[in-house]
This record gives structure tokens, sequence and C-alpha cells, in this order.
């Protein structure tokens, strides 16, 4: 039995708070299990210099983990005067997760920027910050449009990520702080709602692991993602009917 006496195929209990944010035209507080991440998704005016005269929008990314949002205190990275290796991998991670289900001419020459702020880290905040990130840019979008400031809908498909690992020679699915660090192997696994691939990060901790394994762990993940693609649809026709208290900012129009 697992430690949180799971099933091997059993995600923790996942939450998707929407409207959380007054301000922010999108916003999600996802919990995994004990993982909780606060997602925001901002509108802003212009591109990338890359990208100017393009016709072209961008979604990126920035992730960041509260001082206490582990066993002891951690302090702020800009105290720190940069960000860490993980943190900006993590980010580049959930921005490359978001652009894979977007169209970016739809957005014209505008930017979503997408925080992931982790209040709480219990294992797998770069997958609950993905999976939360799409609602929050899904609800973003949808306002655009209702707004006016954007003609089409930029957004392709669903995209929502989960960790597997092999804990004590067993595939399980969605792996907490305990299991994590004492797996034998780890993977996250980043799908789309059609079913394509557009990250796999797998690494053998404690020794190799088998092709078997490997099946036997996307197995899992996908049987896991099913449940997180119709959570995230959920929390989204909640919100679309909810009254929301919302002040943004002035949007300019198409």
């Amino acid at each position: 039995m697992r430690p949180s006496q799971r099933a091997p195929d059993m995600l923790r209990a996942v939450t998707l708070e929407t409207g959380v944010n007054r301000y922010a035209e999108g916003s999600c507080l996802v919990s995994f299990g004990h993982t909780k991440v606060l997602v925001t998704a901002s509108l802003e005016e212009g591109v990338p210099p890359f990208l100017r005269g393009k016709g072209q929008g961008w979604v990126t990314a920035e992730y960041g983990m509260l001082p206490r949002a582990t066993h002891t205190r951690g302090r702020r990275e800009a105290a720190q005067g940069k960000q860490s290796g993980r943190t900006q991998e993590i980010q580049r991670l959930i921005g490359r997760s978001l652009r894979a289900v977007t169209d970016m001419k739809a957005l014209g020459e505008r930017q979503i920027s997408l925080d992931c702020d982790v209040i709480q880290a219990d294992g797998g905040t770069r997958t609950a910050s993905i999976t939360g990130a799409w609602v929050a840019l899904r609800l973003a979008t949808r306002y655009l449009m209702d707004e006016g400031v954007l003609t089409a809908d930029p957004i392709l498909d669903q995209v929502a990520a989960v960790s597997c690992g092999v804990h004590q020679d067993t595939p399980v699915l969605d792996l907490d702080y305990e299991e994590d660090s004492d797996a034998e192997a780890d993977a996250n696994f980043v799908l789309t709602g059609a079913g394509d691939i557009v990250e796999i990060q797998a690494t053998g901790e404690k020794r190799g692991f088998t092709q078997g394994e490997f099946d036997a762990l996307f197995g899992l993940a996908r049987k896991g993602m099913d449940e997180l693609f119709a959570l995230q649809l959920a929390a989204v026709a909640r919100s679309k009917g909810a009254a929301l208290d919302r002040q943004p900012a002035r949007l300019p129009r198409a």
C-alpha cells in the first residue's frame, strides 16, 4: 500500500477553484492533495521584441515558491538576486505546455502571462501548475472574447500534466513528496486533450527502469489525464454561470 493509502492508479484529491483573483483576466487555485498553486492569467498589450510586427501573440509563464511553501522557510529568489535553475526550467516547461495548445495568430500582437505561485508544496508543483494554468488561460481568453478584445478563440485544445513513478517496484500515479523522494524512477507527462505528447520528463533515480515499467507509467498517466481533463472542463463550466466580483484593468478592444 502506498504511504497515502491510495491505489496505484489513483490521483490525489484534485480541486480547481476559479475566480480567486478579482483583478486578473483569469485565475485558478489548483490543489493536488496538499500541493496548492495559485495561477493568474494576465493580458499584456505588445509582444517580446522577436515577435514584433509578425502579427502574432505569445503565451509565457513565471513560477515561484512562496517562502513557507515547504517544511522550512526558503529565501525569496528576489532577495537572492537571481532565479534558480530549477525555477527557470519549470517556468519554461509551463510556457511550452500552454503554447502547444494556443493559436498565436488569434491572439494578435498581445501576450498572456501565466503566474504560478506555489502556496504549499507536497510534490508535483510543476504538473499542478500546468493543469491549473490551462484553466486560467481558458477563462482569460473567454473573458477577452466576451469583451471584444479577441475576435477568434485562440485555445486549440486542453493540456494537463501529471507525475508518475516507480515506488517500491510498483508503478504509481501522481506522486506526493514522500513517494517522490523515495522513488526508484519518476516521470512527468504533459499531454493534450487529443492525446498528443507535449513533453515527457523521465529519470531513473535509484536505478534504471525498464521499457515495461515506462509503458505502465504512461498508461497510468493517460488514465489520470482523462480525469484531469474532465475536472478542467467542469471548473470552466462552473465559472461560466458564476457572478464574479471582478475588476480587471480597462481593456483595449480589437
